[in-house]
């Protein structure tokens, strides 16, 4: 269930095991967090599922949402769930990998407060994606970057130019958010 403007409405989930959605309490924590962060510009959902956090940016006032997934089952989900909450207005979604998605976003000068990252646990990871947001000027000064991970596989220790700002753990999951210079 959602929080914000589309509160108490539920999102479609894609069918399988190709993809692990956000955990209620995961979501509603990180989006707590961002708040103060939410509506100073657009929102990147990097490994968006269906769309879980980035939908919940949007309902509680992120200005508009850029979606990054390549598997087809959540990219279906994603869909129905921006348009049967009737966000296409404030959304792109982006089929691709996303260490290019981020690339090509960053050489088309697209810029972002906040951005979303929930790789899959087994595989590269995050690490080339933050890399290629923290060199490709993808970011706002100041933006904020959220990664969820593995309690027992933290990122890398140093993002240049990214700064650590604060950890929040629940149980096997942990979120790590990085803050980008002013």
């Amino acid at each position: 269930m959602l929080a914000g403007a589309l509160k108490g409405r539920r999102l479609v989930t894609p069918a399988g095991q190709t993809t692990r959605p956000t955990s209620d309490q995961v979501r509603i924590a990180c989006l707590d967090a961002l708040m103060p962060f939410i509506e100073a510009g657009p929102f990147l959902d990097v490994f968006a599922g269906a769309g879980g956090v980035g939908i919940e940016a949007l309902s509680r006032g992120a200005p508009a949402a850029v979606f990054v997934e390549r598997d087809p089952a959540a990219l279906r989900a994603l869909r129905e769930n921006v348009e049967r909450l009737d966000l296409g207005d404030r959304t792109r979604i982006v089929r691709d990998d996303a260490g290019r998605a981020v690339d090509r976003l960053a050489r088309a000068g697209e810029r972002f407060a906040v951005v979303f990252l929930d790789p899959p646990y087994a595989g590269p990871g995050a690490e080339p994606v933050i890399g290629a947001l923290a060199r490709g000027g993808c970011l706002m000064p100041g933006a904020v970057l959220v990664l969820q991970h593995p309690t027992k596989a933290p990122p890398l220790d140093v993002l240049e130019p990214l700064r650590g700002w604060r950890t929040r753990r629940f149980g096997e999951t942990t979120l790590t958010f990085l803050r980008a210079g002013a």
